[in-house]
């Protein structure tokens, strides 16, 4: 889930990026299923393919695609044709096709944010400085990907637009709400796309369409210095097949500094050094207290025993906040809601009712305006109490890393966490199935999903990995360790573009 957020961005120099990219990327695990976007940048540069025949290749599979799995909500294809016909643009992803998330602006393109509230809306005029530093990383942006309405849901099913269908079962959830991104990266449309997450939208595509998914730590990317509130949840980075697809965007995106929140980590080619053994809290149980599923109880014992096998000690743990958590980042989602309605409400004049508004949706503002006016402000503390307690956690035991399920079950049927599920029902369907990813973006920590296992059914489960604030270097190397320890290049869904 990722609410769209406004944010005030600032500058990112590439210079010299590139070079670093193509002489250090790693090759990948296993033989690919198809190229990752390292390989096509560097089969562009070299000769081999062409930035038209790059574009015109995924404009192709778009279109054959795009009415079985309905990822993409905007085309740009003739503006993209156009663009590939020049020399590749500088950057590590010269001439690489890429999809903008429709939470974010795009030039040319409009920004609906999944609602019928804004299916009107005109294209967007200008765009955030993190379209630019994706532009300067070279990306060629051939449309825009399905999103949930606002981002509210942990699954794309607007009603504005349909379901997006999972690559690996039709009717599946795609995950949410960076699916449409999530899923057109999966069955190979394009090598890699814009994701964001606010409480768990880039690790919850990438475990339920199998690809790597990291979620940076709050302040990390280009723009977001004055992003410093518990409220201020939601991330940018992109979800990716390859762990070096995913550290050269990061390292692209990235605040360079002086003056940034963190301090840059600069592009990992790496894993971690053989002699490098990692203390690992293994949380099993979601936030709420609730068990998974017998599946992913089962994966993330199976990626434990993978840990173990490369020297890491395992240590059980529980989560360190409080059982009030959830519902207070309930409310926190559901401010957000309500401020929506707020908006939509100032420039039509009336509050948005069922025609504008999805059913979840317009269920959230009730809550929250029916909530005690200090309801807010007393979630706000106890969940700064939350987030206070994490590194505490992680000092006191002495762990690296922590790992725990992604989710609490494998990518459930389309419908069963959509919008139109009656509202007390869904919040207790979410609370259950998304138990786990919430509490980084409250307390600003990166973790990443690892596409580690799949189910007897075919169906993709995720490992989550988090670590301290700033510590997206160390989990990039993790990721990079067990793609050489389990690789997952060669997997590729049922439903696929090549």
């Amino acid at each position: 889930m990722a609410q769209i957020t406004r944010r005030a961005f600032g500058a990112l120099s590439l210079a010299g990026l590139a070079a670093r990219a193509h002489a250090a990327a790693p090759a990948p695990a296993a033989r690919p299923a198809w190229p990752d976007a390292t390989e096509t940048a560097a089969m562009i540069r070299s000769g081999q393919l062409s930035p038209l025949e790059a574009t015109k290749a995924a404009v192709d599979r778009a279109e054959r695609l795009q009415p079985k799995l309905n990822f993409m909500v905007a085309s740009d294809f003739d503006r993209a044709l156009a663009r590939a016909k020049g020399a590749a643009p500088a950057g590590p992803f010269g001439g690489v096709p890429f999809l903008v998330k429709d939470l974010e602006d795009y030039p040319g393109l409009p920004t609906r944010v999944g609602s019928r509230a804004f299916l009107g809306a005109p294209p967007a005029t200008k765009q955030s400085p993190l379209v630019d530093a994706f532009l300067r990383g070279g990306v060629n942006v051939i449309g825009k990907s399905a999103t949930p309405e606002a981002g509210f849901l942990p699954t794309t099913e607007p009603l504005a637009f349909g379901p997006t269908h999972n690559p690996w079962d039709l009717g599946r959830s795609s995950g949410g709400s960076s699916g449409g991104a999530a899923v057109a990266v999966a069955a190979g449309v394009v090598p890699i796309a814009h994701a964001s997450d606010g409480g768990g939208s880039i690790r919850i595509p990438a475990s339920c369409c199998g690809l790597f998914g990291l979620k940076p730590s709050r302040g990390r990317m280009v723009g977001t210095r004055s992003e410093t509130k518990i409220s201020d949840l939601g991330v940018d980075h992109v979800v990716t097949r390859s762990v070096r697809d995913s550290a050269a965007m990061f390292a692209a995106i990235e605040d360079p500094g002086p003056g940034g929140q963190l301090a840059p980590v600069g592009l990992i080619t790496a894993p971690l050094p053989t002699k490098r053994k990692l203390r690992v809290g293994l949380v099993m149980n979601g936030g709420s207290g609730k068990a998974p599923s017998a599946e992913v109880r089962a994966a993330t014992d199976s990626a434990a025993k993978l840990m173990e096998s490369l020297g890491h000690h395992i240590v059980p743990t529980e989560w360190p906040m409080g059982t009030d958590f959830i519902n207070d980042f309930l409310l926190l989602w559901a401010s957000g809601a309500a401020g929506m309605a707020d908006g939509i409400a100032k420039a039509t004049g009336h509050a948005p009712d069922a025609t504008q508004l999805e059913p979840f949706s317009l269920g959230m503002v009730e809550m929250f305006r029916k909530a005690p006016k200090d309801a807010l402000p007393q979630a706000l503390e106890r969940l700064h109490a939350a987030a206070m307690a994490y590194d505490p956690w992680f000092v006191g035991h002495q762990f690296d890393v922590i790992l725990s399920p992604v989710l609490a079950a494998p990518p459930p049927p389309l419908g069963y966490v959509g919008p139109e599920v009656p509202f007390d029902t869904l919040i207790a369907r979410l609370i259950e199935y998304v138990g786990y990813t919430t509490y980084h973006n409250v307390v600003g920590a990166p973790a990443m999903s690892v596409p580690l296992n799949w189910t007897d059914a075919g169906l993709p489960i995720g490992s989550m990995f988090a670590a301290r604030v700033g510590g997206e270097g160390l989990l990039l190397q993790l990721a990079y360790q067990l793609e050489l320890a389990r690789p997952w290049a060669d997997k590729a869904p049922p439903v696929r573009a090549v």
